[in-house]
C-alpha cells in the first residue's frame, strides 16, 4: 500500500526514566528522553544530581540559589533553594507543604484541587508540580494540521461530574463539546459491524448474540450460575462463568482490548472491574447487586449537584473544541509559576524532622526543595527507580506492573470510501468499533474522530483513529509508520472501507513503548505492598497517584486526584505544626 503522510514519523516516547538524556533507541520528539541516574546501564552516571550542598559557596559553583531562613523554633530548618530567575509567586521559600511529582493529567489535577475549594481540601497555594519534559499533559497529545485535528494518546473522556468540575474551574465550560449520546458502538463479529445494545429496550434485537447467548446471560446475571471460586478470578473467568461465553467472547474481550488494550485472561477482575465486581458480592448475584446499590443510593441523602455543571444527555463521552489537550494546558495556566517543567528529579531523602527533600536538575541548574509531603503522579516504573534508595521493597512492588506498547495511528479517507453499509442516512455515524481478537483482524479499534466530534476533518473527508498492538501484540514496537499504517488500512478494508477505495492520507503513527498499566490478578495486592512499604520504611507523607493507582480512563484519573488530594489534605491538616 502506498500511504501518503503528513509530516509524521513514528514517534516512542519511553517514561521510563526521571532525568533527560537522547535516548539511543528511540526517536523523540522533545529534545530527550528521560534517563534515571541511579539504575540505568544504558546512560552516563552524573555525580552531580546526588549533590549534597554543605555551603552556600559550593551552592553558588553549582548554580543553584540559596535562601537563609532564620531556624523555627519547633523544627530545624537550614534553608530553601529555588532556581535563579524564578518567580516564586506565593510560594514559601522556606517549606512546600505538597510537592507532585508529574505533570500528566492525575499530578495537574491533584494540584489543581489542592489549590482549589479551599472548604473541601484545605485551600493548600503552597504546592508545585515538577515534570521532566517540557510540556505538561503526560499522554494526552493532541495534534492540529491542514485542517485535521486528532489525538495520539487518549481519544475521549466519560464526562462525570469530577472531569465536568474540573474542566469548569479550569474555565473550560464553554469550550466543552460531547457526543451524541445515540451514536451506536459496533463490535466485528463474522465479516459483519454489529451495533452493540445501548439501552435495555435493545436487548432482544440486536444480532450480537445468539437467543441462546442472550438467555444464558439474562439467567447468569440473576444469579442462575455457578458459585465464586475461591481464588482472584480473571476478567475472563468471572465473565464465562456469570454471563457466559458469548458475551465474553463477543463483547467483553473486545471491550477489554480498546480500553486496557490487555488480555482478560490474566487482568482482575475485581481491580479493572470494581464496581461490577462487586455487584456479585454484596448482592449474591449482578442484577441482586445492581438492585441492592439502587436502593443504597435512593436511601443515602444525595449531595447537591454543583449549579454550575452541564448535564450531558445520556450515555455519551466528551472532549474540547480543540482536544483534550486544553484540559492540561488549561490547568497548568490557572496553577501559573507552580508548574515547573524540564525539572528531572534527581534525588530525594527524608529529613530527620520529617520533611523530604528534593533536588532537581532544572534549566537553571540545581534546584533543591523542601516540602511536608510529597506525591508521585509518575508512572509505576518511573517511580520505582526514584525510590529504591529510600524503600527498596517499594521499588520492588512497583516495579511488577506491566505496561504493553500500544500505537495510535490516525489515517483519513473520503467519505466515499466507507462502504454503503455502513452509513447511516448516507453518513458514518457513530462512536467507533472493536474488534476480538477471534475475528483475524489485528487492530484492537477505531475511532469514528470526525463522526464523533465537530470540526476533526476538511469537509468531505473521514478521520479515523486506530489503536493497534497491546498486551497480546508487543510486537508494534518494531514496525515503521508506513508498516503501522498498512496493517491498519488493510483491516479496515474487511470491515469499513471498500477495497477498492484510494490508500489513506497517514495524518500520525505514534508508538507509546509503555502505554497503558495492566490491572492484572494481583495488581492491588502489589499496590498494597507498595504503599505499606513505605509505611514501613517511615515514609510518611509519601503518595501514589496515577493511572495504575486509580484506573486508567481518563475520568478515573481525575476522579482518583480528588480523591488523592483529600487524603493529602488531611495528612497536612494532621500533622500540621503547632
Amino acid at each position: 500500500m502506498a500511504v501518503t503522510t503528513i509530516g509524521t514519523e513514528v514517534l516512542q516516547y519511553n517514561p521510563q526514566f526521571s532525568c533527560s538524556f537522547p535516548s539511543r533507541n528511540t526517536n523523540i520528539r522533545q529534545k530527550g528522553a528521560s534517563a534515571n541516574l541511579w539504575s540505568s546501564p544504558s546512560f552516563p552516571r552524573y555525580s552531580n544530581c546526588n549533590v549534597k550542598i554543605p555551603t552556600k559557596a559550593l551552592a553558588q559553583v553549582l548554580r543553584i540559589r540559596c535562601f537563609t531562613v532564620s531556624p523555627s523554633p519547633k523544627r530545624d530548618v537550614v534553608g530553601s533553594i529555588s532556581a535563579p530567575g524564578s518567580d516564586d509567586g506565593n510560594l514559601n521559600p522556606e517549606l512546600l507543604d505538597c510537592v507532585v511529582v508529574g505533570g500528566g493529567i492525575s499530578g495537574l489535577c491533584i494540584a489543581q484541587a489542592l489549590t482549589t475549594n479551599p472548604d473541601a481540601h484545605g485551600g493548600r497555594s503552597n504546592v508545585i508540580v515538577t515534570e521532566a519534559r517540557e510540556h505538561v499533559g503526560g499522554n494526552i497529545t493532541t495534534v492540529e494540521k491542514d485542517g485535521y485535528l486528532w489525538e495520539e494518546g487518549p481519544n475521549s473522556f466519560q464526562p462525570s461530574d469530577s472531569v465536568l468540575k474540573m474542566a469548569v474551574d479550569s474555565g473550560l465550560k464553554d469550550e466543552l463539546v460531547l457526543g451524541d449520546p445515540n451514536a451506536p458502538r459496533f463490535v466485528f463479529w463474522e465479516g459483519k459491524l454489529r451495533p452493540v445494545p445501548s439501552k435495555p429496550g435493545d436487548l432482544p434485537f440486536f444480532d450480537l448474540m445468539s437467543i441462546g447467548g442472550k438467555l444464558r446471560a439474562g439467567l447468569g446475571a440473576f444469579g442462575f450460575r455457578p458459585p465464586p471460586p475461591g481464588h482472584e478470578e480473571s476478567v475472563e473467568e468471572f465473565v464465562r462463568r456469570n454471563l457466559g461465553d458469548e458475551v465474553f467472547e463477543r463483547l467483553i474481550e473486545p471491550f477489554c482490548s480498546g480500553v486496557y488494550a490487555g488480555d482478560p485472561a490474566k487482568l482482575s477482575m475485581r481491580a479493572a472491574f470494581g464496581k461490577v465486581w462487586n455487584l456479585e458480592k454484596v448482592g449474591g448475584s449482578i442484577i441482586g447487586g445492581t438492585f441492592k446499590t439502587i436502593q443504597e443510593k435512593r436511601n443515602a441523602p444525595k449531595p447537591a449537584r454543583d449549579p454550575r455543571l452541564p448535564k450531558p444527555k445520556g450515555q455519551t463521552v466528551g472532549s474540547f473544541r480543540k482536544g483534550l489537550i486544553m484540559l492540561p494546558n488549561a490547568i497548568s495556566a490557572r496553577l501559573g509559576n507552580k508548574v515547573k517543567l524540564s525539572w528531572k528529579l534527581c534525588s530525594m531523602s527524608k529529613l530527620v524532622n520529617g520533611e523530604y527533600r528534593l533536588t532537581y536538575e532544572t534549566p537553571e541548574g540545581l534546584v533543591s526543595v523542601k516540602s511536608r509531603c510529597v506525591i508521585f503522579t509518575v508512572p509505576s516504573h518511573v517511580a520505582s527507580s526514584l525510590l529504591r534508595p529510600l524503600s527498596a521493597a517499594a521499588a520492588d512492588a512497583l516495579s511488577k506492573f506491566y505496561y504493553p506498547p500500544v500505537a495510535a495511528v490516525s489515517l483519513s479517507y473520503p467519505k466515499e470510501a466507507i462502504r454503503s453499509e455502513c452509513l447511516i442516512d448516507g453518513e458514518l455515524k457513530g462512536f467507533g468499533q472493536l474488534h476480538p481478537r477471534s475475528q483475524g483482524v489485528e487492530t484492537l479499534g477505531t475511532i469514528y474522530s470526525s463522526s464523533l466530534f465537530p470540526n476533526r476533518a476538511p469537509s468531505g473527508m473521514t478521520l479515523l483513529l486506530n489503536y493497534i498492538g497491546g498486551a497480546t501484540n508487543p510486537g508494534i514496537v518494531s514496525k515503521t509508520a508506513e508498516e503501522l499504517a498498512a496493517s491498519v488500512d488493510r483491516d479496515l478494508r474487511k470491515m469499513l472501507i471498500k477495497e477498492n477505495a484510494k490508500d489513506p492520507l497517514l495524518l500520525g503513527a505514534r508508538i507509546w513503548p509503555r502505554a497503558i498499566p495492566q490491572f492484572a490478578i494481583g495488581h492491588l495486592d502489589t499496590l498494597d505492598a507498595a504503599k505499606a512499604a513505605l509505611q514501613d520504611s517511615g515514609l510518611k507523607g509519601l503518595f501514589l497517584g496515577g493511572n495504575y493507582v486509580s484506573g486508567v480512563a481518563l475520568g478515573r484519573c481525575v476522579e482518583g486526584a480528588y480523591e488523592a488530594a483529600a487524603e493529602i489534605a488531611s495528612f497536612l491538616s494532621q500533622n500540621a505544626y503547632k
